[in-house]
């Protein structure tokens, strides 16, 4: 039936009281339950995600996740949760063209990888055979509808030396792993800057929603389906640059546009924040280092170590915890010492060990 409607009514404008009607014509018996159930499913395939459409607006669920003709999985309050739909191999990939045309991507066995983005800011990954090997696979991170606040992630102290150091303006580099809550920890410290800053986004989905009376949001482009237009992140730090920034927050930093971002810090916009992939705040460093070196501009160790130390202020630590929470479990200084970087920790999960030994790189207002 649910087939024979959506036959009835092929039009992309259908909306519930139409395809209402229709239920009524087609299935006069039904109870008043079963047909609002059934209108929904209607709606779910025409505008939405079909079978998908539900998890999406469950604020509790952070990640759905298709897995080939093996199942849909879902993350419900930092927890997997293996659920009852199946979708067959054309069904998720029915599901894919809807979600990549209208971007002017496209997915299949010459292109089996893309990345996009949903209307309200989710991010869309895809992968199809001959790479995924059990069916094609979608993976959707919602983006979160309800804003969470600092105070979420730390006990008092903690998140008060944190907005210490926002509003001081020191550079601030936020590290975790998969779904540590690096964004949503760097949506809720943006919050802090002050109301009268130029705020410019830099991301490759905009999922940030940094309540301030002036933002620039930019997002990176990837290819179109000939292999042009693509737009990257570095390219528009560089463009950022010249658009007269307060700060700029870059959404994550994992490739050559590193060395933009440490430049950016150094030359005059201080108070600005990104996140990086990293199990601890040394290990971060280790890992800007890296992507400093991928760039293509020749330059000494030495140099980029010093780069670093003259740049960033602060690292945050955030993880997830077994129990689905996430929570700082480390802040600490960045220090050069002997041309080696090192960190010194400032606080953790529990207490504030010490204040920031570096002063800050920009006099506050009410001092």
């Amino acid at each position: 039936m649910h087939r024979e409607l959506l036959h009835l009514s092929n039009d992309t404008d259908i909306d519930a009281f139409l395809v209402s009607r229709v239920v009524a014509n087609v299935a006069p018996l039904l109870d008043s339950v079963s047909a609002s159930s059934l209108v929904d499913g209607v709606l779910a395939d025409v505008h939405g995600l079909g079978p998908l459409e539900a998890f999406l607006h469950d604020d509790a669920i952070s990640d759905v996740m298709v897995v080939g003709e093996r199942g849909v999985w879902i993350e419900r309050n930092g927890c997997l949760e293996s659920t009852d739909v199946r979708l067959t191999a054309e069904e998720t990939l029915h599901l894919v063209e809807r979600i990549v045309s209208p971007l002017g991507l496209r997915v299949d066995r010459a292109s089996p990888m893309v990345d996009a983005r949903l209307s309200d800011g989710s991010r869309v990954n895809v992968i199809v055979p001959p790479l995924a090997v059990d069916g094609p696979c979608l993976t959707i991170r919602r983006f979160g509808t309800r804003a969470v606040p600092l105070e979420a992630f730390g006990v008092e102290a903690v998140v008060d030396l944190l907005k210490t150091a926002v509003a001081e303006r020191r550079n601030i580099l936020i590290s975790g792993g998969t779904g540590a809550g690096k964004t949503t920890l760097l949506n809720a410290m943006a919050q802090g800057m002050s109301a009268g800053e130029r705020l410019i986004t830099i991301e490759d989905a905009a999922e940030l929603r940094i309540a301030a009376q002036h933002v620039v949001r930019l997002e990176a482009r990837p290819a179109n389906a000939e292999g042009v237009g693509r737009t990257t992140l570095r390219e528009l730090l560089r463009n950022a640059l010249r658009m007269r920034p307060d700060r700029i927050v870059l959404g994550e930093v994992r490739g050559a546009e590193a060395l933009d971002m440490l430049q950016a810090m150094n030359t005059g916009h201080e108070g600005s924040l990104s996140t990086c992939h990293a199990n601890s705040p040394l290990d971060a460093l280790a890992r800007v280092e890296t992507m400093v070196l991928m760039a293509d501009v020749a330059l000494p160790l030495t140099a980029v170590r010093q780069q670093i130390a003259a740049s960033l202020d602060v690292i945050v630590q955030v993880q997830r915890l077994a129990d689905g929470q996430r929570r700082i479990t480390h802040v600490a200084e960045v220090e050069r010492h002997d041309n080696e970087l090192r960190v010194f920790a400032v606080a953790d999960a529990h207490r504030v060990m010490s204040p920031f030994r570096r002063p800050s790189r920009f006099a506050t207002e009410a001092s």
